[in-house]
This record gives C-alpha cells, structure tokens and sequence, in this order.
C-alpha cells in the first residue's frame, strides 16, 4: 500500500469539537499517525453533538465519523500529575500537539507551550482559540456560530435585507474552513522546520477566520466605503447575478459576469428572444436600470420548468449558473463521487465527506471508521516505552483508561 505524504508523522490531538481536530484529520488523510486525547470515560465532548435538539436522528455518530476518522484513542486525565507525565512523554516524541483549549486552561494542565518545547525543540505547538490568545477574551470560550459567523458579521450580512433576522450557522459551517486555515498553518511550521530543525508555535483563532471570510466588505470598511441599501432578492440591482426559483421549488443562481456578450444567449435559453430588442433592456446600464422588471419577468420564466430542465439548458448553452443544493442531492452527486469529495470508509460501502486538498501522485489513506473511547490506550503507551507494570499503575492511578 502506498504511504502517504505524511506517513511516519505523529500527531497529538489534545482538542475538542471541531475546527482543531478537524485540522488533524486533514494530517490524517495524508498518513499522518494521530492519537486523540481525550478523557476517560466521557471522551470528546463532541461524541454526543448528534444527541443534542434539532440533530438529525441515526444509528450512526455521524459527527464524530467525519471528524475522528483514522484516529487511534487514548483515554488520558490530564488533571492528574500522571496523567501529564504521560503527556509531557509522547510530546517528546511528537511532530506535531494541537489544542483549543483557553490558555488558562492548558496552564492548569501543564500543556503550555512552555511545559512541552523543552522536551522537544522540534515539536509544533499549534493552539487555536475563539478569539486569539491576547486580550481581555483570550480566555473567553467560543464557537463557530458565535466567534466566527457572528462577531466577524457574516451572520448580519447574508440576511435579505436589515428587516429580516439574523441568519443562523450550521453546525461546523465555520469550524471546517478555520481548521483548513489551522492545517496551513501547521504545514507552514513543518515546512519551517525542514529549514531550520526548530519547532513553531502556530495559532489561529475563529474570529480571524471570520472576519477573513468577511474581507471583502470589511476591507471597504476598512478604508471608509460608502454602503448602499441592502436589497432583498427581489429588487437586486443585477437580474443576472441573482436566484430564482423553479417549477419544482428548487432554485438556481444565474452567475453571468460577462453580461453584454451572454445576454442575447440568455434570452434566447429562456425562450424570450424579445428581450434583446426590447429597448426597455438595450444595454447593460438599461437591464440594472430595470433590473426589478427584468426580475419580475425571470421569476415568472424559470416558474416554468423544474430545476433539471433549466440545468440542461443552461449548461448546453455555456451559461455560468448554480444550483442551489439541498442536503438530498449530496449522496447521489456524480461529479462529488468522481472527484472524491465523498469517499467510502475502508471496507464499507458507507461514504464520507473528504478533505478538500490533492496533491498528484500522493494517494490518501482509505477513511478508517474512529475510535471508541481509549480504544488504543494500550497500545499508545507500549509504543511511547511503558511496559505492562507501569501501564497497570497508570490506570490504577485513575490516569489512563
């Protein structure tokens, strides 16, 4: 079996939730050998997302697939002195330890930067937090749909318009791009250490990620933009770069930047080649002019056939559009299978959401399904040197289980 890139890296993931084990999963997909910390008995506290309210019901822990996959488990208290030595000896073997817990909290748990770069000065020490790791909220617990979709302002600024609530997230939306950003930085200190031989601290945090994800409009902030009205859908000021419903109640998004040469060819896709002698729409300044006619005129056309006929149209027609996806689409998508961003667990037909990173002739490993609860605890510790007696003492201790 081919390695992958990152076969012979070790990995400790001593986070919870999201965005930071997210980003070990990505070293994991690569081949990189990741043992979860995480507590005795409880584990992660993220194994029971599914059981929260307003969670889709199923026999399968579908969040804690997605996130611990390839990952070997060890259950280890890190409150107690033996439990941190335990620590403090596989970061001396460690490539790479990542954590999102609050500074105060890894200085209680003797998981600093400081408490683990002496016993390895090539380690990189990744933590990542809601709101960076100064200032008065370093310690400040955060989520993506609070620091990331909410303080950076995605949260107000993708409503319809300032009349209508806040929009909410959906569990992860934020999580999943910040731990994208968190494995860049990770794979930046490595490429650092192949330079230098030293390790790196690296961080990031959610509202960083927010308010990049939001850069465009808080640049224009920034340097003391003029903000016009925020207009619902149906009086945008662009009736080819706006969505519209179809016969069947799904939507498509009509994405045409190049206006003047596509317009003709979208008249005619929509059976209404008047429009392009219609002198209310002779030039582009005339459609924006227009633009809540021309909308009108849209919704009442795409109102006429579902959703797979205007895709055949359209795409044979060169015209750029998209879907508006639902959650039903997704298992049955060609294009997501063929180029494997859904791919089957090892020995199962079952699929998973892969990470969104190829490199050419660099195969990843098969998704392997996670661990229990200190499913490996053993074997973890045989391979960091302890031997049967002292594994014995450590869980008399209470540190391992």
């Amino acid at each position: 079996m081919e390695k992958g890139i990152f076969d012979g890296l070790k990995v400790l993931d001593c986070a919870s939730f999201i965005a930071a084990p997210a980003a070990a999963t990505v070293l994991s997909d690569f081949g990189a050998d990741v043992i979860k910390i995480e507590p005795p008995g409880t584990g992660d506290p993220y194994r029971n997302l599914p059981n929260l309210p307003g969670y889709p019901h199923s026999e399968y822990n579908f969040a804690w697939m997605l996130e611990a996959r390839n990952k070997r488990s060890l259950a280890l208290d890190l409150s107690k002195p033996e439990g941190q030595a335990v620590l403090h000896r596989l970061a001396a073997q460690a490539d790479v330890f990542i954590t999102n817990y609050p500074p105060q909290v890894r200085q209680r748990l003797g998981i600093t930067h400081e408490h683990l770069a002496p016993h390895n000065e090539r380690l990189i020490y990744a933590s990542f937090t809601g709101y960076g790791e100064k200032g008065e909220e370093a310690n400040k617990p955060g989520f993506d749909s609070n620091a990331y979709w909410a303080r950076s302002g995605l949260m107000d600024l993708v409503r319809a318009d300032e009349h209508t609530t806040p929009a909410r997230s959906i569990a992860g939306m934020g999580d999943h791009p910040c731990a994208m950003a968190f494995y860049g930085a990770i794979v930046t200190a490595l490429y650092k250490r192949e330079r230098t031989g030293k390790g790196s601290h690296v961080s990031s945090n959610l509202m960083a990620n927010g308010v990049w994800a939001a850069s465009v409009l808080a640049q224009a902030k920034l340097v003391g933009a003029k903000f016009g009205e925020r207009r619902p859908r149906e009086r945008a000021l662009n009736a080819v770069t706006n969505h519209y419903q179809c016969k069947d109640g799904r939507w498509l998004i009509l994405s045409l930047l190049n206006e003047d040469r596509q317009w003709p060819t979208l008249a005619r896709c929509l059976g209404r080649e008047d429009l392009v002698t219609d002198s209310r729409f002779a030039t582009k300044k005339d459609r924006h002019a227009r633009s809540l006619e021309l909308i009108k005129i849209f919704d009442e056309t795409f109102a006429t056939k579902e959703l797979a006929e205007w895709r055949k149209i359209l795409d044979g027609n060169g015209l750029v559009f998209g879907v508006v996806g639902i959650l039903d689409d997704i298992p049955n998508d060609k294009q997501m299978i063929e180029n494997e961003v859904l791919v089957p667990f090892e020995n199962d037909t079952m699929l998973t959401v892969n990470s969104p990173i190829w490199v050419d002739g660099s195969r990843k490993v098969q998704p392997r399904k996670p661990p229990g609860i200190g499913e490996h605890s053993d074997e973890i510790l045989r391979d960091a040197g302890y031997d049967e007696a002292a594994i014995g003492k450590l869980r008399a201790a209470g540190a391992v289980a």
